[in-house]
């Protein structure tokens, strides 16, 4: 299903059916229990990034509520990210497929039998107003919903059934506001939590990963491109995703892909098999063999974060790649303007984030279901000049001259 489409059927369907569950809620007089969770679900569908983001939210589960079980419900695309990050138990993952509206609806039944079979108690809705997450929780059969609520803003109705209902702040970081959600579990105040959460809780743990496993890559990598072996070499990731309106302008890709191979560094160009256009367009203007095009090249998540580990840098879009980086050795440059880093900046200490906080930025919010009211000229990304984002670059590249990568 596309983005557009999803938005329609949360929109209509969506508020209806939180509606309809309200006033079933009412009826029966649902009242929240006051008791340790023993088994808590997680939900967190649609963005692997944010499942990246939400590492310390679980860390801090995991030490509040040491006895707990902890699950997670989420999109099948995005279950390999989970596994990498290795918070929870490989069958304690439970996964719906968004492909169609029938698989949905199948698998989502499948699930919240699940659900109610293991007896879940405690449910974190982790979706910022989309209400499909809410609508599992109130059907898991749980009696402590913890989700985010407008409370006194208009709009944005997820169902009176949340009874732990959260706060959402633009202000702060996500991650911060996931651990806010676990916080609200045990919470009897209006809004549910009033606390703050310590910048140094948001630490992000590098991924699990044999010298092995990254050799093999690096070997396989030179097999197919001997050309750049030996060479400091710089990936980009120019591709927009599910969100156009999220990219760097290509032109402003070729000329820094230019530049660092005219100072001797190769250029990897990752994304999807379906970037490959992009790609074309960025090797047919550079022309150099030095430039390659990896769209594609790895088939999963996994093997692009090996890929990370002997890479010099990263220069990407707000997306997954910057936060898959995160758990690597390799630095990132990120650019920002639809969105903003105060609250999807990665969480390493190696991230450079260029944004130019304009008075329209961010447009993709929570309040919009990330849906931009921008005409497509993303002057917020087009403020970003190549020539500091280079010499950035050079900085950060400077910094590893003279060191060599073997394996």
């Amino acid at each position: 299903m596309n983005v557009d489409f999803q938005r329609r059927v949360d929109r209509i369907a969506g508020v209806f059916i939180c509606r309809i569950l309200s006033l079933f809620s009412i009826m029966r007089k649902d009242t929240p229990v006051h008791t340790k969770p023993q088994k808590i679900m997680v939900i967190l569908l649609s963005e692997m990034g944010s499942l990246v983001l939400a590492r310390p939210m679980f860390d801090h589960i995991k030490k509040k509520y040491p006895n707990a079980s902890i699950y997670v419900l989420l999109f099948e695309q995005n279950k390999e990210v989970l596994e990498i990050l290795k918070v929870i138990p490989q069958e304690n993952i439970f996964t719906v497929s968004n492909s169609s509206i029938k698989k949905l609806l199948g698998d989502s039944i499948h699930v919240l039998k699940k659900m109610r079979k293991i007896d879940i108690d405690t449910v974190l809705d982790c979706e910022l107003f989309s209400r499909v997450g809410s609508i599992y929780s109130f059907l898991s059969g749980a009696r402590i919903r913890v989700g985010f609520h407008p409370y006194t803003q208009e709009g944005l109705f997820r169902g009176d059934f949340i009874n732990r209902p959260v706060l959402y702040n633009p202000y702060q970081h996500i991650s911060q506001q996931f651990i806010t959600l676990a916080e609200a579990i045990e919470s009897g105040n209006v809004p549910t939590v009033k606390r703050q959460v310590p910048i140094d809780y948001l630490k992000i743990q590098p991924m699990e990963v044999s010298r092995d496993e990254i050799g093999g890559m690096f070997r396989r990598f030179k097999i197919d491109f001997p050309n750049v072996a030996g060479k400091k070499i710089v990936l980009i990731y120019p591709g927009g995703g599910l969100l156009p309106i999220r990219a760097w302008p290509l032109s402003y890709y070729c000329m820094i892909a230019e530049d660092l191979l005219q100072n001797g560094f190769a250029v990897g160009i990752i994304g999807l098999k379906s970037d490959n256009k992009i790609a074309s367009a960025i090797l047919s203007h550079c022309r150099n063999a030095n430039c390659i095009d990896l769209t594609g090249y790895t088939k999963t998540v996994r093997e692009l974060m090996l890929l990370f580990h002997f890479a010099s840098l990263l220069i990407t879009n707000d997306g997954g790649p910057g936060h898959f980086a995160s758990m690597t050795p390799v630095s990132t440059i990120a650019f920002y303007g639809p969105e903003t880093p105060t609250l999807y900046g990665a969480l390493d200490n190696k991230s450079v984030n260029f944004y130019a906080n304009l008075s329209c930025s961010p447009c993709l919010t929570a309040y919009n279901h990330r849906n931009s009211p921008c005409d497509g000229n993303n002057v917020c990304l087009k403020s970003i000049h190549p020539e500091a984002v280079l010499k950035k670059s050079y900085e950060i590249l400077n910094r590893h001259l003279g060191t060599s990568t073997t394996y």
